[in-house]
Parts: C-alpha cells; structure tokens; sequence
C-alpha cells in the first residue's frame, strides 16, 4: 500500500514528534476507566485529520471493518468519547502542541524565516438557545433581545512562515473579554515555547492598548498591531503627516504593487511607554484595481525591520483567519459542539489544534521530502481515505 496511511501517521507522531508518552498520558481524569485513553485520544486526532467533527462520526470509524488500519486498538462510543473529554486535563495536551512546535523549530521548519511571530486573534462559535456552561455568552441584538448564546475564543498561532500552527486556545464567558483572555494565552503560549522562540506578536487594532503592549513588551517580544481609530490622536496624526507626500518605498508583494510610509518618530498617546511609535501605512493595489490600505504601529525601529519586512509582519496577521479560523471552522467543525460541557469544548479545541500541526507538518515536510511534491490537505485527506478503503462521504453514510 503506497501513500500516506494512519499507521504511517501514527509511526510518524510517536517516534518524530515523540508524543508516545503523551498519547500514553494525557491526562486521563476518570476514576475506573475501561477503555485505554491512547486509544481513545488518537481516535479523536485522527478524527479531526480525516475530517470527522463528530463523536458520532469518530463512532463510526473505530466500529467499522477498518479499525485496525486506524492503529486504535479499541472500539469505543459517542457516549464514551462524551465522558472521557469532559474529564481529560486540558494541561497534557497543551504541553504536547508546546513541544510539537518547539520541535518544528529545532528542525528547521521554519528555515529560511527571518521573523517568527505570534498572531493572537478571537472568534465566535454557532448560536444556541440556551446557556449550557461557563462559557455561554448572552447574544442580542441592536435593540438588546436575547438572541440566544455563543461562545467566544481567542487562538495563538505561529506566523511568518509560509506554514501556519496553531498553538493554543483561551475561551471567555460572561464578565470576561477578548483582551484579558489574549493576554492569558498570549503569556501561557509563550512560556510554553520558551524565550526567543518567537520576535513579534501580531494582532488587530482592538489589541491597540497600552496595557496590551506593555505586557507583548514584558515577553520580550515585539508588537505589531493594526492602528485604527480606536486611538484617535495617533491615527489623526499618521494620517495627517502621510497625506500628500510620496511613499517611502514600493515594491510587488506576490503580483500586487505596494506602496509605503513609514516614520518611527511619532510620539506616543498618554498611556504608553514608549519613547516613540513607528507606524507603517501601506497601499497595496491588485491587478484587478483594488486598492487595500491599512495603517499599523510597532514599537521596532526603522533601523532594525524595513517596512517590506514590515509589511509582510502585518500581513501575517490574516494567516490566523484563512489558515487558522476558516480551516478550523469550515473542514473540521469547530464550531460543531461534540459534547456541551465547559472541559470537553476546550479539550476538544486543542486536540483539533494538535491534529491541525501534526497534518500540516506531515503533509507539507515529512511527505515533502526528496522529490515528491507537496499535497494539499483534501488530496492527503482523500489519500488516507483510500488507503483505509473508504469513500469521502463515509460520515454521511454511517
């Protein structure tokens, strides 16, 4: 059997990635526990690889005629998997995505990358009727009626390389916010990986705070956030400045024409400890005639990143929404709540994280080796598919 098969994945996950110990381990929290939790974990990574966002599609695949090519071991029940991850610590399987990426970085995976950065950005999951867990957020409309309830979380990825990893989530509920949740996972993500493990942390302008900042400042990382009008003085003043004067520098950023301002001598608002603010305004022109233009603001001088390098930085920003939100949500169900229940919502969100690194480092190096091209993830999805004699519409059909 030629190609990628979930025994070879499994092969791969355990002795590359090392994470043996950790499918052995994962911080199983039920008392007398009849079915292996390896069995049961890897079940569900190799779930969200195949595209399976249910418990009920997982169900499926280890009952079915194909359950020793999973590499499982155990057959087991929606009601199980239910069970299980309601009790499963979340704090294992974080380490595991950590040490996965601390790998990728020691194995060059990032070569060729002169700035790795941390993109921190939130989103919200599918409305329900009724509040359910901690987690629940009230959504209304203009008028302020109960619409029904949603969860919000906010996802910390590695950027800068052509490959986007995800590294770690952080819900909020009621009486929380997306910026104190940034904040504790933006600081649990980067002990995680380390110091100088990352250069720069890249966000939205609603992270253009000073208290924001201040703490990417305290990791010894860079900020690089997008300036809005959210900081008027600031924004006023850039807009001011840049308005009538020609660019400081162009250049063609994958077929499209940019231009660029960039000063680094702007003062900061009341607030900020900074000595001064460098902000970047770019105009990027597509062939089509669109023009883009976006200002943003870091604390890195002129003298140490050129605005192209810049430039690229604040684009690594949208990594997070087409490789991290929109891949997550529309091919693996993120927003599908498996089992409603505060532990098994954010269990399950950091095991679709694990596969999400585990397929993209697979598929786009280890199956990237020699001269065999790089797959796209339905074409390794449909080969995994094959080789366990399976058709694409397998969830369907069960």
């Amino acid at each position: 059997m030629s190609g990628p098969t979930p025994r070879r994945l499994w092969k791969y996950v355990t002795q590359c990635l090392r994470l043996a110990a950790y499918f052995q381990r994962p911080g199983d929290g039920r008392l007398r526990p009849r079915i292996a939790a390896r069995a049961m974990v890897w079940g569900l990574v190799l779930g969200h690889v195949l595209r399976e966002d249910t418990f009920a599609g997982v169900e499926a695949l280890v009952r079915s005629r194909v359950r020793r090519a999973l590499a499982v071991g155990q057959a087991f029940g929606n009601d199980a998997l239910a069970y299980f991850t309601a009790r499963l610590a979340a704090r294992p399987t974080r380490a595991s995505v950590a040490a996965v990426l601390r790998w990728a970085k020691r194995s060059k995976v990032f070569a060729g990358t002169a700035w790795i950065g941390l993109a921190v950005d939130g989103t919200t999951t599918a409305c329900y009727a009724k509040p359910r867990c901690r987690y629940c957020r009230p959504l209304r409309d203009e008028q302020q009626r109960l619409l029904g309830y949603r969860h919000h979380v906010v996802l910390l990825s590695v950027v800068g390389s052509p490959m986007l990893l995800p590294c770690d989530v952080e819900p909020y509920g009621p009486g929380d916010s997306e910026s104190a949740a940034a904040l504790r996972v933006l600081r649990r993500g980067s002990a995680a990986l380390g110091p100088r493990y990352a250069d720069y942390v890249v966000a939205d302008g609603a992270f253009a705070s000073a208290r924001f900042l201040h703490a990417v400042g305290a990791l010894g990382l860079h900020a690089v956030v997008r300036l809005k009008q959210n900081v008027p003085t600031l924004y006023a003043a850039a807009r001011q400045r840049y308005a009538g004067i020609p660019p400081t520098g162009r250049f063609t950023y994958r077929g499209d024409a940019v231009e660029v301002w960039d000063a680094d001598d702007f003062p900061p608002w009341p607030g900020l400890r900074w000595h001064t603010v460098r902000v970047l305004l770019y105009r990027q022109t597509k062939p089509t005639g669109r023009v883009i233009e976006a200002f943003w603001l870091t604390d890195w001088p002129r003298a140490q990143v050129p605005s192209q390098a810049l430039y690229r930085m604040a684009k690594s920003r949208w990594a997070i929404e087409n490789e991290g939100f929109n891949v997550a949500k529309n091919l693996h169900g993120m927003e599908h709540l498996c089992h409603h229940h505060a532990n098994s919502i954010v269990v399950n969100w950091l095991l679709l994280l694990l596969a999400l690194t585990i397929e993209r480092l697979y598929r786009l190096r280890y199956l990237h080796r020699g001269g065999h091209g790089a797959r796209t993830a339905i074409e390794f999805v449909r080969a995994l598919r094959i080789n366990l004699g399976l058709s694409p519409a397998f969830a369907n059909s069960g």
